[in-house]
């Protein structure tokens, strides 16, 4: 593998499972030192998996929906390993596929929480890490949601993913952090251990996620879902150096779709 992250330290949140423990994979791989961060104890079994290919490793539990957590999570990184490269915000995802006017309020509230909060204190609280050493890669993963179907609080949450992308970016360019989101497309993905939403579907629902489903294909040139090895891809290009002049953008990847 390209050591592009040789003695890089890389947090890597909602890494127990889907794209994050793939991105965890391959930083790994690829040379990083790693802070993982899940909600599941499903962490350590990944945290193991490394250590047996002989990794640093330092993987955490944490609530990343309270910025609390997301404080002691970079505190933690910076103790163990005295410097913070790269933040991968990977946390969030639809938990209910419905028509907008089929959302109690409390579902908003909570798609909100899920996937623009933890993106928000994470950056927060790693960016006087990365500041202080004039230096650092955010990569925050949105979604091209922000155009389709069945999922409005989702798409409004990684709108702000985006708009806080941008924002951020130019806050910080010239102080040495650069940061980008990648907006992944509908991705193949083996079932969650742990599913976000646990209720069963009903008939009805089942009816709306293939609608979430067939507009996908649809939107994309390619007419498929991509693969989650295409969307790590990205992710670590962005945090790599190759990127160095990239800042600010956020990347579609979902076969020509833009979001």
């Amino acid at each position: 593998m390209n050591p592009r992250f040789h003695n890089k330290v890389a947090v890597v949140t909602g890494a127990a499972q889907g794209i994050g423990r793939s991105v965890a994979l391959r930083m790994a791989a690829e040379g990083a030192r790693l802070v993982l961060v899940d909600r599941s104890e499903l962490v350590y079994e990944l945290r193991d998996e490394l250590l047996a290919t002989s990794a640093e490793v330092l993987a955490l539990t944490a609530d990343m929906e309270k910025s609390v957590d997301c404080q002691q999570v970079m505190q933690s990184a910076a103790l163990r390993f005295g410097r913070l490269d790269i933040l991968i915000n990977n946390v969030g995802g639809t938990i209910w596929a419905k028509p907008f006017e089929h959302y109690q309020v409390d579902e908003i509230e909570a798609e909100v929480r899920r996937s623009l909060f933890p993106t928000l204190w994470c950056c927060h609280a790693a960016l006087p890490h990365m500041l202080a050493q004039a230096s650092g890669a955010i990569v925050n993963v949105s979604s091209i949601a922000t155009r389709g179907v069945n999922r409005v609080p989702y798409g409004a949450a990684k709108g702000g993913v985006n708009a806080l992308t941008a924002c951020l970016a130019m806050e910080t360019a010239e102080r040495g952090v650069r940061v980008n989101a990648v907006a992944t497309g509908g991705t193949e993905a083996p079932p969650r251990r742990i599913p976000r939403n646990t209720a069963e579907q009903t008939e009805q629902e089942k009816v709306w996620y293939q609608q979430i489903v067939d507009q996908t294909i649809a939107s994309s040139l390619m007419k498929r879902y991509g693969t989650i090895d295409e969307q790590v891809s990205a992710i670590l290009f962005l945090a790599s150096d190759e990127a160095s002049y990239i800042t600010g953008v956020t990347m579609p990847v979902g076969g020509g779709d833009l979001g």
